[in-house]
């Protein structure tokens, strides 16, 4: 159009529109105008090419299926399915075992599959990723469907609670001793986003050690060795996905699998701690019964719990009680004098669930590895021939 050539803005109808509005400025001098470039609204789909009459709208369809929380092993069956909407929008987000579509008017029928047949397939990210932040983010990232934010909030007491943390009062953590600001902030310098350059020699000489220099520096979670975010704990905190637990309770031991990179927690029941010199990731946990109420005291950490920011000074006192027979309630308490000034404590439910508990085999498809060391030579190789002149801004 003539004003997408004036302005040098691409017309690209099919993507969004451009909106224009002037109007004489309050003052009686001068005028306003606002330009905004918007993406087609979800209701104004393009591959849409028939309708029904009260079909339903792809901003309302969109919405529930986000909603409902789309789950790859779930058979989806939408009943008078009109226009085929509903059924675009669910498999737009994500695959599904099945997925069908039922209506007693046979032209309902035809429109769905002209509409389904005509809906593009999920494109890919563009190059860079989209400039969002966080797992949901850019290239190689998760997007929404591969989270398990949970259907509900949870109550405790009658009340509703908005942080897991209940001491202190505030829900939030003690503050940090000096020394554990210290190693924060020493840690901080190699958690950079991806740039697409070899950072670390540029500002820091072509020996300086990086952030990939050896795949033993690289996160445990990364490494497929330990699940992130202290899923398996202790204290065992919910995360991305994967958040399902099993409790196998024999005579003498107390076993605890985390779905999350099938960590297995062993409990044994009132015996004594292993002697000091013995340490792991999950610690040394030994459990006792106070009435109903499993209680667990974990030490031995070493040098890196799953909880983060903790040391090996770690101590875990847990607290299991079967509230009915669907509820158990998890409460804890965290101790560390090396790196918080006060413990600090949280409680919140586990709901029991028909689910499975999957396999989780995360180092077996870890091929990324590879590739997250390899790409850092190339960035190192372009540094060194002097093909990034300049810093990263």
């Amino acid at each position: 159009s003539d004003l997408s050539a004036e302005l040098g803005l691409e017309d690209r109808p099919d993507e969004g529109h451009l909106h224009l509005s002037i109007r004489r400025a309050e003052s009686g001098i001068g005028w306003e105008v606002l330009i905004r470039l918007t993406p087609l609204p979800l209701s104004a789909r393009a591959w849409r090419v028939c309708n029904r009459p009260y079909a339903l709208n792809a901003t309302i369809a969109h919405s529930m299926v986000r909603l409902a929380g789309p789950r790859i092993q779930e058979r989806f069956l939408n009943l008078c399915c009109g226009s085929g909407t509903l059924l675009v929008e669910r498999m737009k987000l994500g695959p599904a075992a099945c997925a069908i579509g039922i209506d007693s008017d046979p032209e309902a029928l035809d429109c769905a599959e002209r509409n389904i047949e005509a809906a593009p397939p999920r494109e890919a990210p563009p190059v860079g990723g989209d400039g969002s932040i966080g797992a949901a983010g850019a290239v190689g990232g998760y997007n929404t469907f591969w989270m398990d934010r949970g259907s509900s909030g949870f109550q405790i007491d009658g009340q509703w609670r908005t942080s897991i943390i209940v001491d202190p009062p505030n829900g939030r953590q003690p503050p940090l001793t000096p020394e554990a600001q210290a190693r924060r902030a020493e840690q901080a310098a190699f958690l950079r986003p991806n740039t697409g350059t070899a950072w670390w020699l540029i500002e820091n000489g072509l020996e300086a050690p990086g952030p990939y220099d050896d795949p033993e520096i690289r996160p445990l979670a990364e490494r497929c060795l330990l699940g992130f975010g202290s899923t398996a704990g202790p204290p065992m905190l919910p995360v991305l996905y994967n958040n399902l637990k099993r409790i196998v309770q024999t005579d003498d031991h107390v076993m605890i699998l985390a779905e999350m990179v099938h960590d297995a927690r062993i409990v044994r029941m009132n015996d004594e701690h292993a002697p000091p010199a013995i340490r792991s990731w999950l610690g040394d946990s030994v459990g006792r019964w106070e009435g109903d109420t499993l209680v667990v005291d974990t030490t031995n950490f070493n040098d890196t719990p799953a909880l983060s920011g903790a040391s090996r000074n770690l101590r875990v006192v847990e607290r299991f009680t079967r509230i009915d027979a669907d509820t158990l309630l998890y409460q804890f308490t965290v101790d560390d004098p090396t790196v918080w000034t006060a413990p600090w404590s949280g409680e919140y439910i586990w709901p029991a669930t028909r689910d499975r508990v999957y396999e989780y085999a995360c180092h077996e498809a870890n091929y990324s590895f590879r590739g997250i060391l390899g790409g850092a030579r190339l960035l190192e190789e372009d540094v060194r021939e002097g093909r990034v002149p300049e810093p990263p801004r």
